[in-house]
């Protein structure tokens, strides 16, 4: 028989996510009549009976065994350095161990042993401890927000609510993948313009510091009567040398006042407008690749049977670009309001008319996330195809830029001998 139990009133919080929870110890019957005893994790007695309820268990016995943080010692904070990689290898792992038949626990007891990353497995004992104590899984790793990002989270939960775990974890390791895979095109494509930018900067630093000087003592009998070229760039040479321990430090603060001034709501959206709209195609090639991680994100959100303004709200966040937030904030109220998704995406030129068009087909046909899919493969490959074409653009244009500047150092410096060879003869 249940005994009356009292709950444990706590004191509101501010901050939602340090509210308390309690781990209880219970003694339950299950539908056979059959006893099991175990633990589980609840903010307070009532929320325990809940959930040994929709376990389908009558509660013999529960008592509070201790008090914990919902963050738990598996706060957002704590684990962080897990790489994509490595989240990739598991979700796939996880997917087929659950398509196997084991049990979440089951699974993750393997996975602990497995994985090579430290931190992961650290991660993972901890979901497991969750798990057990009565936690969805979906629960467990919201408690680590380094971890898993708010996308992997609602579709683990969609997973678990449609009985579909395994599919929807291998469906976030095809997300992963993708993403990564852009990423790794965009990394590629800088490498080659920013080693020539940093081997142009000390180039010509070190021309206007150490080879300049050299010819202005050449020059000292000329009594300074120098060409106007070579004056000014011997100006910038005695202000580099004369000044440097003021310069070289003013161009670190403001690099260090642009990445802080980026963090800043204001800031971020100054920056992403200013990005969609770069010359030289780099503007556009961004366009397209926020595109192309949108019909990606909705896609795999709505492929799980994620409510579709949820996964609108989690999809802007993903996005990566505030503009793009913005908008899909616009088309998440209208669909609320009971508008179609395409509308909105009609209305607003942020999004090319090819996706609202596509859009559109797919809630008529009723095969949304497939069609989000093929919008995703297609701006992939214009992705490709922009950075092909941006990177031949912008390499010839920095060799040209840094070939302009040393021969302009180069040529200053030699106009004054030309006028030493005239004075002589």
């Amino acid at each position: 028989m249940i005994g009356r139990f009292e709950p444990v009133l706590k004191p509101p919080s501010g901050d939602a996510d340090q509210r308390s929870v309690a781990v209880y110890a219970y003694n339950a019957i299950n539908a056979l009549g059959l006893e099991l005893d175990g633990t589980i994790t609840a903010p307070d007695v009532t929320g325990a009976l809940e959930q040994l309820r929709q376990k389908g268990l009558l509660a013999q016995q529960i008592d509070e065994l201790r008090e914990a943080s919902a963050s738990g010692s598996a706060s957002s904070g704590v684990f962080k350095g897990v790489s994509s990689k490595s989240l990739q290898i598991f979700s796939r792992q996880f997917a087929t161990m659950i398509e196997a038949g084991l049990n979440v626990v089951s699974a993750l007891v393997i996975l602990e042993q497995q994985t090579t990353d430290k931190v992961l497995s650290q991660v993972i004992t901890q979901l497991r401890e969750d798990v057990e104590r009565g936690l969805l899984l979906s629960e467990a790793m919201a408690r680590h927000s380094k971890v898993f990002s708010r996308l992997y989270v609602a579709m683990v939960e969609a997973g678990e609510a449609a009985g579909i775990l395994d599919i929807v974890l291998d469906r976030v390791a095809i997300q992963m993948d993708k993403e990564q895979k852009i990423k790794s095109r965009v990394k590629g494509a800088m490498v080659y313009p920013t080693i020539v930018f940093i081997f142009a900067t000390i180039v010509l630093n070190g021309m206007l510091l150490f080879l300049v000087p050299v010819f202005v003592k050449i020059f000292a009998s000329l009594n300074g009567q120098l060409p106007t070229l070579t004056l000014y760039v011997v100006k910038v040479s005695l202000l580099l040398r004369g000044y440097w321990y003021i310069i070289f430090p003013f161009w670190g603060i403001v690099a260090f006042g642009f990445i802080k001034g980026r963090r800043t709501e204001k800031g971020r959206q100054i920056w992403d407008r200013t990005r969609l709209r770069l010359p030289v195609k780099i503007g556009d090639t961004i366009r397209k690749i926020t595109v192309a991680r949108f019909a990606r994100t909705l896609s795999t959100l709505v492929a799980a049977g994620v409510d579709i303004i949820k996964a609108l709200e989690i999809t802007a966040q993903a996005s990566g670009n505030w503009v793009v937030e913005n908008a899909l904030a616009d088309v998440r109220d209208r669909v609320r309001e009971g508008a179609s998704i395409a509308q909105p995406l009609v209305e607003n030129d942020v999004f090319p008319p090819m996706v609202s068009q596509m859009v559109k087909v797919g809630e008529e046909t009723g095969e949304l996330d497939k069609m989000l899919g093929k919008i995703a493969d297609f701006y992939e490959e214009e992705v490709d195809t922009a950075i092909a074409a941006l990177s031949s653009i912008i390499e010839p244009l920095m060799m040209l830029g840094v070939g302009v500047v040393v021969g302009l150092i180069v040529i200053a410096m030699y106009l004054p001998m030309f006028k030493m060879l005239q004075l002589v003869h």
